[in-house]
């Protein structure tokens, strides 16, 4: 998804962080320009021309009206704003709301993926590592001339909550309580799952310490 990524029935043409890269979005552009299945059919709410660099692993679905947006090494400020400025632009999008998620910059943490995923709509993996270091923005402007962006001074676990409308959300932490655990296991991708649907994740047989956790939580993993 680093090239392109769904937002609700929108797509997110990046532009890459590396020029190299950015040979890789190519195809993407002639998919929605020319296929009959999408020609016309899927509003383009960043496209590989802008100046600003985004990838697809800081784009994440929270929900249909909540979009995150990881600000990182690899996506620029003024990306996350020009794409919700164009969300919110479009009629149909049901997203009222992106939060904006600033980690570190740093390879080690690259994109929002890597330290941050949803497994189910009330369960969430994190590394421990950037919970003391992240900051959320919220940006709002749904139908207005003007983006609304402030900084929300609360734990992470509450702004889930309020913004997903639940009483209690989990977040389960790669490589449980141990320090060295997390710090191996993220290193190789132990906080970065792919959800095909809630409480299903596929994940790297490597990281058997989150994966143990993620099982005892409940969570079905798909080892590779």
């Amino acid at each position: 998804r680093d090239p392109f990524a769904m937002i609700g029935n929108g797509v997110s043409i990046n532009r890459m962080y590396s020029e190299t890269r950015n040979r890789e979005t190519i195809y993407a552009e002639y998919i929605f320009n020319h296929h009959p299945d999408f020609k016309g059919h899927v509003t383009k709410f960043f496209d590989r021309y802008n100046p600003f660099h985004i990838e697809g692993g800081d784009i994440l679905n929270l929900s249909e009206c909540v979009l995150a947006v990881g600000m990182s090494q690899r996506t620029q400020p003024e990306a996350i704003e020009r794409l919700a400025k164009n969300i919110f632009a479009d009629e149909e999008s049901c997203i009222t709301t992106v939060l904006a998620f600033e980690i570190p910059r740093t390879r080690a943490f690259m994109h929002l993926d890597t330290v941050f995923t949803q497994v189910d709509h009330d369960k969430f993996t994190v590394h421990p590592g950037i919970l003391g270091a992240l900051s959320v923005y919220e940006l709002t402007g749904k139908g207005e001339k003007t983006l609304k962006t402030r900084k929300l001074e609360a734990p992470l676990e509450d702004i889930l909550k309020h913004y997903l409308h639940l009483d209690s959300v989990q977040l389960i932490r790669c490589g449980g309580e141990s320090p060295i655990a997390a710090a191996r296991e993220q290193w190789s991708d132990g906080s970065n799952t792919l959800c095909i649907r809630p409480g299903v994740v596929l994940v790297y047989d490597r990281n058997y310490v989150t994966n143990r956790i993620l099982n005892d939580c409940g969570i079905e993993t798909l080892e590779m």
